[in-house]
């Protein structure tokens, strides 16, 4: 089957020293991958302009992978000390820059009053980058596990607390920064299974990386406590994430939560992958775990609960991950 086909070509008009780049109504997929490789051809001419201006006033539509090609121009323009403006944008695009933070990074032009007043005509939505993501079913099921969840953390809370402070003091949680739909940051959370210094201790044990570089997989990691490979095997540390569930930041299934690390060096379309909210469970969860190594086998596995989900596939999904806990070979995510 024929690769798919950009609808746009990305035409550049140049004016006072500026370079304009119209942008199409949807900023998705195909589009979103041509217009991050035009902007570099652009940017790799032995003249550049002095300002990338990004005409957005025709935008209503963009997922991740808009949002990736976003992040990927503004880059490489800042190495090429080119200054990115993005003109005319809409409420249904800035919805989404103010929901990922980029409206902090990127100079974002105001919309004159009359272009504000035509666009507020539409009522401003988040866009509907996935089914799921605004399934009310699914998020019915996402209340009511992440309740029963956080019932059954309350009743193993002291018992596990104490274990954590005996083996290693320090504090009884721990929380890092995820990307979660379309790259909006969360505090993710789960009962510390590592030493207190595991995070400074990291970069030692890079060239020990067992995968290919885009995520960080060690066995035996030494950084892990004797609770903490304990609470690893039967996933317990992972029960604090009922939490993150409960306030939307998460679902009981999706795909893996990222840091913003490995976002850092996606490519475009791997950026896809953030179309879903990220789940306590999912695909590379009941396929291996931390027996994957390959990043392309994550963004394989994500693409493909993308493709296959149903109410019904998250809930057979559901049942396979107790299975997992409970198998013989289980290991941390």
């Amino acid at each position: 089957m024929a690769d798919p086909v950009p609808e746009t070509s990305f035409e550049v008009n140049f004016t006072n020293g500026a370079a304009v780049m119209q942008i199409p109504v949807r900023l998705a997929g195909v589009d979103a991958v041509a217009f991050k490789d035009a902007c570099h051809q652009l940017l790799e001419k032995s003249s550049l302009p002095e300002n990338l201006v990004f005409d957005f006033s025709q935008t209503t539509f963009i997922d991740s992978s808009g949002i990736g090609a976003i992040v990927s121009n503004h880059k490489i323009a800042r190495i090429k000390d080119v200054k990115v403006v993005l003109r005319g944008v809409l409420p249904q695009v800035k919805a989404v820059l103010e929901m990922t933070a980029l409206d902090k990074v990127l100079t974002i032009e105001p919309v004159e009053a009359s272009e504000n007043s035509v666009a507020n005509r539409s009522k401003t939505e988040l866009p509907t980058t996935h089914p799921s993501v605004q399934s009310k079913v699914k998020r019915t099921l996402d209340v009511v596990g992440s309740l029963v969840g956080l019932g059954i953390t309350a009743l193993v809370f002291i018992p596990i607390a104490l274990a954590i402070k005996l083996n290693d003091p320090g504090p009884i949680l721990f929380s890092q920064t995820r990307l979660g739909w379309m790259g909006k940051p969360f505090k993710i959370w789960k009962f510390r299974s590592m030493y207190v210094d595991a995070e400074a201790r990291k970069k030692e044990l890079e060239n020990q990386n067992q995968a290919d570089g885009k995520v960080f997989k060690m066995e035996n990691d030494p950084r892990i406590t004797k609770v903490g490979r304990i609470l690893r095997k039967t996933s317990l540390d992972e029960l604090p994430q009922f939490w993150n569930v409960l306030k939307g930041e998460m679902s009981l299934v999706g795909t893996r939560p990222p840091t913003p690390n490995e976002v850092d060096i996606y490519e475009v379309p791997e950026w896809q992958r953030l179309d879903v909210k990220p789940g306590m469970t999912g695909e590379w969860q009941v396929n291996g775990r931390s027996s994957i190594r390959n990043f392309e086998d994550i963004i394989r596995l994500d693409l493909r609960y993308q493709q296959n989900w149903s109410l019904a596939y998250d809930l057979k999904l559901i049942l396979k991950t107790i299975l997992v806990v409970f198998r013989k070979d289980s290991g941390a995510v």
